[in-house]
């Protein structure tokens, strides 16, 4: 499989899910579901083939990461969907996602099937296939939180919902954490470093623990809250990519890798 067949898979992938989100949006479950989960089918295949081609799991590059990420969003979002049978989310979930596919399509990377000694520890793909779950939840919570603060109005039953992806979103970034720390500790001998990469994952993980904290102490202050939340996905995206263009990670961050 080559990264020249990628958008035979997405738009089969992308249109399925558009048919879900509809599906979703008039209250045929059976159209959301079913479209949802053979789209993610589609693009898991091509996740897949491209792990086998590749011989390594496609998590090195950001184009890579960011196919997990597209993966993951539609999931996410029929997950809140089966919970919570919120209509819009699969809709938001699969525009996010096709952001993604489009950077993806429009600006193509090169993959190597080789990978340095410090990403061949069998920790490096459970730790990115977490986060990048963990990073759809918290997208999906980013958004719903946008939505409120817009609407400037919310109910119980939606701050629930943002509350538990929230929840769950921090507990795979803990996991997410605790893989990284087993992975350093093999490829670099400690488990943490402050490392800038490390360091901002730090910030983003006390920044999600901050806004949960506010919410079991200050349960009627929403909209602080919600502002919180935007904050800290913006933590968040320096974490994941921003960091690369800081002056302190160029040449000093054990993150930043080269052949």
């Amino acid at each position: 499989m080559s990264w020249d067949s990628f958008i035979y898979f997405a738009i089969p992938a992308v249109l399925l899910w558009l048919v879900g989100a509809y599906g979703a949006w008039r209250d045929k479950s059976r159209w959301a579901y079913g479209a949802t989960v053979v789209g993610l089918g589609v693009f898991f295949y091509y996740i897949a083939s491209m792990w086998v081609s590749l011989e390594r799991p496609p998590l090195r590059t950001m184009g890579e990461t960011r196919l997990w990420y597209s993966f993951f969003l539609p999931l996410a979002g029929l997950i809140v969907y089966s919970r919570w049978r919120y209509k819009w989310i699969l809709s938001f979930s699969t525009l996010l996602a096709v952001v993604f596919i489009c950077v993806n399509l429009f600006k193509p990377e090169i993959h190597s099937k080789t990978l340095m000694p410090a990403l061949q520890s069998p920790w490096f793909a459970p730790h990115v296939i977490v986060y990048m779950f963990c990073y759809a939840l918290l997208g999906a919570a980013a958004v719903m939180a946008l939505y409120l603060i817009i609407r400037q109005k919310a109910s119980e039953q939606e701050v629930d919902i943002t509350d538990n992806l929230v929840y769950v979103g921090l507990a795979f970034m803990t996991f997410g954490m605790l893989f990284g720390a087993l992975w350093a500790k093999e490829a670099w001998g400690h488990y943490w470093s402050w490392d800038p990469k490390e360091t901002w994952a730090a910030i983003t993980w006390l920044s999600y623990l901050v806004y949960i904290h506010y919410r079991l102490h200050r349960p009627q202050r929403i909209r602080p809250a919600l502002w919180m939340l935007i904050v800290s996905f913006v933590l968040l995206q320096m974490c994941w990519w921003g960091i690369n263009y800081l002056p302190s990670a160029q040449g000093s961050s054990v993150h930043t890798y080269s052949m």
